[in-house]
């Protein structure tokens, strides 16, 4: 799980959700605890009646009272129970808000080289589908697992005090258990990463896909488009199929086990009653506990499988929050940009293609003067824009703003100075007003 030890800082800071929560789950335990007693004392009655007889009337008052009893307890476990979720899962997402905001700060902290090498759909698929997994982590795996944790303390401390003999017995099956999940979920993670991937992939596929339709269109290659994403489709349902059917040995495993102890409560508690060692209410007792460890045992599978597929996911985004970015801001501080434009020896690479753009470009452009550059495709025109802007960095030489590098500019500031009018045009969801007034900060955060 070291790669959700990130998510650590998120819980720092929204502790006091945690905690209220994790009070809220430890009261709901409580109240789910006492039906039993209840139901124990109602059987004990009930025998000592038949053994010595008494007026109907107090029988029924009993019964009424005990499923009374019941009946408010299970309104109380509910109502802390709804409690317990407006704090766990509320705090999820919390973090899951800022977690996405964290994300799509790195997407545009990021130079264009790291787009040039990255899919568009993968990028999208860290976003949605691997926070969506993180955040099931966050709630409610997280939210389970200490209701377990609670529900086993006091329900296996509750049979200790009854009967120590057919409490070992009744959880002897859980080592076995215990071993299954360490198991299963080891090749669940491995399967959650593939499909993971073989996601991105898909999403990438559809990306490309709906950008370029009208070059489909135009060369009528939809027959082949179809052929590439049914076979990645294909290979994203067989990948989904084995994960699935590596989950699917949780639930019988569980049952079973279940099963077991119920009948060894049954046999083993018949045994300690004939010894007088416990009454038969007892044995009731037990196997409504037995039914109460059913669902927090049976959740380890699926609790399991979210922390494992939230980590395959974590895994994913921190390898791309870890990705640094070769385009730094020398500085915060307002920095001044004027005077003439020179480039001085410059030569410049793509990283992501190898094509050499420029080699040992000179010239210099004086204040208040206008430069034009013409040159056939693929010359080096964008890209002498692009250094100017610092969407890349030069590889030799150098580009000065007066007498400063422009490495040594405030980025922001160096880019809200330049009009740059790119040569493929683009326009964002939503109306005309707001593309044309795109370069203004409509958007405050609250």
């Amino acid at each position: 799980m070291k790669n959700l030890f990130y998510l650590n800082k998120y819980f720092v800071k929204y502790r006091k959700l945690l905690v209220i929560g994790t009070f809220f789950i430890l009261i709901s335990n409580v109240f789910a605890l006492y039906p039993a007693e209840f139901v124990r004392h109602a059987f004990d009655y009930i025998q000592n009646v038949l053994e010595n007889p008494t007026s109907d009337k107090k029988i029924h008052f009993y019964l009424l009272k005990f499923g009374g009893l019941i009946v408010l307890f299970a309104i109380l476990k509910g109502i802390f129970m709804y409690f317990m979720r407006q704090t766990v899962i509320v705090m999820s997402r919390k973090i899951e808000f800022d977690l996405k905001n964290e994300i799509y700060k790195q997407y545009q902290n990021l130079s264009l080289s790291f787009y040039k090498k990255n899919n568009t759909g993968d990028l999208m698929n860290r976003i949605t589908e691997d926070v969506n997994r993180v955040r099931m982590y966050l709630g409610p795996a997280i939210m389970y697992a200490i209701n377990m944790f609670f529900l086993f303390s006091l329900v296996i401390s509750k049979m200790f005090i009854i009967n120590t003999k057919l409490t070992l017995y009744v959880l002897a099956p859980l080592p076995l258990l215990a071993i299954a999940v360490y198991y299963v979920s080891n090749q669940i993670n491995k399967k959650s990463e593939q499909v993971q991937r073989q996601l991105s992939v898909l999403t990438s596929n559809s990306q490309e896909t709906f950008s370029a339709i009208n070059i489909i269109k135009i060369f009528r290659n939809e027959g082949n488009s179809f052929k590439r994403f049914y076979s990645e489709c294909k290979d994203y349902t067989k990948k989904q199929l084995q994960l699935v059917s590596v989950e699917a040995w949780f639930f019988p495993l569980i049952i079973l086990l279940i099963g077991v102890s119920t009948i060894t409560t049954i046999y083993i508690g018949g045994l300690e009653t004939f010894k007088g060692n416990i009454t038969t209410g007892n044995i009731a007792e037990f196997i409504i506990y037995v039914n109460m460890l059913t669902w927090p045992v049976a959740s380890v599978g699926w609790v399991t499988s979210l922390i494992q597929r939230a980590e395959a996911s974590m895994e994913r985004i921190n390898e791309f929050l870890d990705t640094k970015c070769n385009i730094k801001n020398p500085t915060e501080k307002e920095t001044d940009i004027s005077g003439n434009i020179t480039f001085k020896d410059v030569s410049f690479i793509y990283p992501d293609t190898g094509i050499k753009a420029l080699k040992n470009i000179s010239f210099s452009v004086k204040e208040n003067e206008t430069l034009g550059i013409f040159g056939k495709t693929g010359s080096g025109k964008s890209t002498i824009a692009n250094l100017m802007c610092r969407l890349y960095d030069t590889d030799n030489g150098s580009i000065l703003f007066g007498n400063t590098d422009v490495k040594e500019l405030n980025l922001s500031q160096l880019r809200q100075n330049i009009g740059y009018v790119p040569q493929d045009g683009f326009l964002f969801s939503g109306t005309a007003n707001q593309n044309i007034s795109f370069g203004k900060d409509r958007y405050q955060q609250s």
